[in-house]
């Protein structure tokens, strides 16, 4: 893969090629308009799934407005997803760099990016030694956000079920 083709791809699964005519006309979109133009969805494959069963996640964003936008990121992070409040179904620290960013739409634009989460919990301990355990039965939280300076992130959530396994209560 040649060096050009490298930085274009992002990081986060969206090929972000630089539209400049984009970019200068998303600067003329106030930010507390963008950051509310832009709407977030997430859905599962499924709706019920045995514990430590691997779930696909899927997040879409969507720029509601017909001209371009772009809405900052205090972080190089530009959206995540949680798992019952634990970013990325874990408690450990996550490095991230602290500079600003941006996560640029064109008009109407959507982006689609789909994850998969395996299943469990990952737990940091304070004896450093971490450990990975499945998740609960019974119904967990995913919800997906955009990662903005604010205390109320656009954001979207569902709910999945981990029931017993049917070959398990033979």
């Amino acid at each position: 893969m040649d060096r050009r083709r490298r930085r274009a791809e992002d990081r986060t699964g969206f090929d972000d090629t630089t539209n400049y005519l984009t970019l200068a006309l998303a600067k003329l979109v106030p930010r507390s308009v963008a950051r509310r133009a832009v709407s977030v969805a997430v859905w599962t494959d499924r709706d019920e799934y045995e514990p430590g069963e691997p779930v696909e996640i899927t997040v879409e964003f969507h720029n509601r407005l017909p001209v371009p936008v772009e809405v900052p990121t205090p972080r190089r992070r530009r959206w995540g997803w949680t798992v019952d409040g634990l970013l990325e179904a874990t408690d450990e620290r996550r490095y991230v760099r602290g500079e600003p960013a941006t996560f640029a739409f064109r008009a109407g634009e959507r982006k689609r990016v789909t994850t998969a989460w395996n299943g469990r919990v990952r737990r940091s301990s304070d004896d450093d030694m971490d450990r990975s355990e499945p998740a609960g039965a019974g119904e967990h939280t995913i919800t997906a956000f955009l990662a903005t300076r604010t205390d109320d992130p656009p954001a979207d959530e569902t709910t999945v079920r981990f029931v017993r396994s049917r070959r398990s209560e033979s």
